[in-house]
């Protein structure tokens, strides 16, 4: 398969189109997503739709996130370039490639086996230098905070305070919360002085579970 085509460039220039309309107003947001090859990301039978704002299967039963989903997280970051920026969940690598190509220094952790492998291999061919971790999420990646922004690409049922404790000060999680068999909330919980904290609700959204329980206690 061809990475890159000039179709396919065409069909990333209407959904940048699609975006601007439903409300993505971050211009570098707008042109790192015309810029990754979306297609790449995902299995060969769903290439023809990989510009369609939607989800799809990927392996391990996981799901690539819709453009539009991608694109909000990424702009309600609201981060600079050269920020860290920390990923839970890389799934095929797609959202990675989003916030590399923002300019931020892009750390990211998987726990599907087949999942790791591929994205890394992918996104290295891609030519991202991003540090990317084997491992549980929930955890975070502590040898390397703290982290301007964290973002949850899958539900988790409650705000996992080991990654509250993983933000700078004045840095972001975005993650959705609520029960799986339900829209989830996407949350904004901003870090700021003397390890104090405020929540914001930015809408309803539907992401696949986090595959660990957060134990009581771990979250709120």
């Amino acid at each position: 398969m061809d990475i890159d085509t000039p179709k396919h460039q065409g069909q990333r220039q209407h959904l940048i189109e699609v975006l601007r309309d439903k409300g993505i107003l971050d211009e570098n947001v707008l042109k790192a997503i015309g810029f990754v090859p979306r297609h790449a990301f995902l299995d060969s039978s769903f290439e023809q739709f990989a510009y369609r704002d939607a989800a799809f299967p990927i392996r391990a039963k996981q799901t690539i996130s819709q453009p539009y989903t991608v694109a909000f997280q990424s702009q309600s970051l609201e981060l600079k370039r050269g920020s860290k920026v920390l990923e839970i969940g890389t799934g095929s690598g797609y959202q990675s490639a989003i916030l590399a190509e923002l300019g931020f220094k892009v750390f990211s952790i998987e726990r599907q086996k087949d999942l790791f492998d591929f994205s890394k291999t992918l996104l290295s061919k891609l030519g991202y230098n991003i540090t990317q971790k084997f491992g549980d999420g929930f955890k975070g990646m502590p040898a390397f905070a703290p982290f301007d922004g964290i973002i949850v690409t899958a539900a988790a049922p409650s705000i996992p305070l080991d990654l509250i404790s993983q933000l700078s000060e004045n840095g972001s999680l975005i993650v959705p919360v609520g029960d799986q068999n339900n829209d989830q909330v996407m949350m904004r919980i901003k870090k700021s002085e003397f390890d104090g904290y405020s929540k914001e609700e930015l809408g309803n959204f539907r992401f696949v579970p986090m595959l660990k329980d957060i134990e009581s206690g771990d979250g709120f």
